[in-house]
């Protein structure tokens, strides 16, 4: 694994360019090369390659609007003597300090660490945090549900048209961007089932709302899975003890639905489907402690199924 400091971004990919942008602006303001060398820190040598180099507007950090913006505020205050060394510095810190909050730093810092995909990190601003290792891990825990159901080609049979996603929220979860799921859904592929993307938090609306439905009257519950609803699979839910709670497809109000459904009922079972509507395919949801825990209960229910 590489290892590479989140500084070493800042220092080899984010300064450079903004030097190069900032000697760009300075020298548009009339500034001749060995003042615009005084304010940067760098050598004349330095601002002549930064002038005859082809200015650079794309990339994470040149193409982010918010650089030029602060680039043009520093520019302009350095050459009209509103700005000293001191106030450029705030107004860089600023800037790098908005881009390591899950901004263009984390990205560059991804391509360096491959590690560090997927894990919605926020390191840098919040340091070690308790709540970022319970992130790390339900991201973990789905990708382990992801691997368990990509591995088992039984379960490209029951995968939906429109796809599957398996999901887990943090222990407080009240929204969708408080649980992880698979961006772009799962899809069977030539009888296997193919993940397109590492989890993310937020990537998921339908599963998502399952799940804090349930979890709001079942804190136990964080994870699902969605599958097609077929006969066998509810038989052998039944066989198992499970009694599924259908509920009505419609998209409006799903939230408060089920919610109301699973209170009536006294408790959230394991599994709950509708079975479809116009222009909405039949699902069952497969629910657990965790997305592993519901995966496996899924897997082990269309082995029984024997579909």
């Amino acid at each position: 694994m590489s290892l590479v400091l989140p500084g070493e971004i800042v220092v080899e990919d984010v300064l450079p360019t903004i030097r190069a942008m900032l000697a760009r602006e300075l020298a548009d303001n009339g500034l001749t090369q060995q003042a615009i060398a005084d304010h940067l820190g760098v050598t004349q040598a330095a601002v002549s390659s930064y002038l005859n180099a082809k200015p650079g507007r794309t990339g994470p950090i040149a193409g982010d609007s918010r650089t030029q913006a602060t680039v043009e505020r520093i520019a302009d205050g350095l050459a009209s003597g509103t700005m000293d060394g001191y106030d450029a510095l705030v107004e860089l810190l600023d800037l790098i300090e908005a881009f390591e909050d899950r901004g263009p730093i984390c990205e560059l810092h991804e391509d360096a660490m491959p590690a560090l995909q997927g894990m919605s990190c926020d390191l840098c601003v919040r340091g070690i945090d308790p709540d970022l290792e319970i992130e790390r891990e339900t991201l973990a825990n789905v990708r382990r549900a992801a691997r368990l159901l990509s591995t088992d080609d039984r379960m490209a049979s029951v995968i939906p048209n429109v796809g599957t996603n398996i999901g887990m929220a943090l222990p407080d979860a009240t929204t969708p961007t408080d649980v992880a799921a698979i961006p772009g859904r799962a899809h069977a592929i030539r009888g296997r089932v193919e993940i397109p993307a590492d989890p993310e938090f937020g990537a998921s609306k339908h599963v998502s709302t399952l799940i804090i439905a349930a979890h709001a009257i079942d804190p136990s519950i964080r994870g699902a899975i969605n599958l097609t609803t077929e006969a066998s699979l509810l038989s052998a839910a039944r066989d198992r003890g499970i009694d599924p709670l259908e509920f009505d497809a419609d998209y409006d109000d799903r939230d408060q639905r089920l919610r109301k459904r699973f209170r009536t009922r006294s408790e959230v079972p394991r599994i709950v489907y509708h079975e479809g509507a116009f222009g909405i395919e039949p699902i069952s949801y497969v629910l657990g402690e965790t997305a592993e825990d519901a995966t496996q209960v899924a897997a082990e229910l269309v082995e029984a199924a024997n579909i």
